[in-house]
């Protein structure tokens, strides 16, 4: 394991503990963000133990993450969400976790995705393969090898966004197309694509921090992951993971 991905695991550890430490919590606080998205205590407190711990361990390296923005300047940017899910998180679902990635020149080379609440984690780093574990020896992943849209299942992540993209005729085209469509939502739908139990999500909407771990999961489990139109990266405020296989079908299918 690279230096870089252990440091990054090591981070996910110290999210963890805070997250799950306040989740359903009675005295959670929660506010109201300008974009009117909700934030609470432990999205801000997991940030800020991540941020000292990059500060402490890697001083050269600068930060972009959800609560507290960029810090820094660096070839060498760690990408951060420090709760990806809060509206479940608040709610007391426990469908949500934590996105750590570092990304090299704007290309994410090492990504975790940790939701402690179902003992769930996934990593990746590039030419080491997808990983995962739920507290016992970690398993290599691989995506399905579905090759047809009509047998393949799909999560669309949310109606709104799609809808608000202007694509919603789009989506229902979809759906019409494939087997079985399903909303699951945030980081989730990412990680079954990677293990091979989706094969393919697709959601608008989404900043770099949402995404950028998953990027580097899906393309090391033999997916690929690019924009609703087809661009590289997590950076165009889009996404289309797949198993590979169905991945121009779907492009011609949603793109703009």
């Amino acid at each position: 394991m690279s230096a870089d991905l252990d440091f990054a695991l090591r981070l996910a550890d110290a999210a963890d503990a805070i997250s799950s430490a306040r989740f359903r919590a009675n005295d959670l606080r929660i506010a109201t963000k300008a974009d009117r998205s909700h934030v609470t205590d432990a999205d801000q407190a997991v940030e800020r133990a991540i941020r000292e711990l990059i500060a402490a361990e890697h001083p050269q390296d600068s930060i972009f993450g959800e609560e507290y923005g960029t810090e820094g300047e660096s070839d060498r940017q760690w990408i951060v969400d420090p709760i990806d899910g809060t509206a479940n998180y608040l709610r007391g679902v426990p469908l949500w976790g934590t996105l750590i990635a570092l990304a090299v020149g704007g290309e994410v080379v090492a990504g975790v995705a940790s939701m402690p609440a179902i003992g769930q984690r996934w990593w990746a780093a590039r030419g080491e393969g997808a990983w995962a574990s739920d507290g016992g020896e970690p398993r290599r992943l691989h995506v399905s090898t579905v090759a047809a849209l009509e047998e393949s299942s799909v999560s669309f992540q949310s109606i709104q966004q799609w809808d608000q993209a202007g694509r919603l005729d789009r989506l229902i085209e979809v759906s019409r197309a494939v087997w079985r469509d399903r909303a699951y939502g945030d980081l989730w739908p990412y990680t079954l694509v990677a293990e091979g139990y989706l094969d393919a999500v697709s959601e608008f909407g989404v900043k770099a921090y949402d995404i950028a771990p998953l990027v580097v999961l899906v393309e090391e489990a033999g997916g690929r992951f690019t924009s609703a139109d087809g661009e590289a990266g997590p950076w165009h405020g889009s996404s289309l993971a797949s198993n590979g296989a169905l991945h121009e079908e779907l492009l011609s299918r949603i793109r703009a």
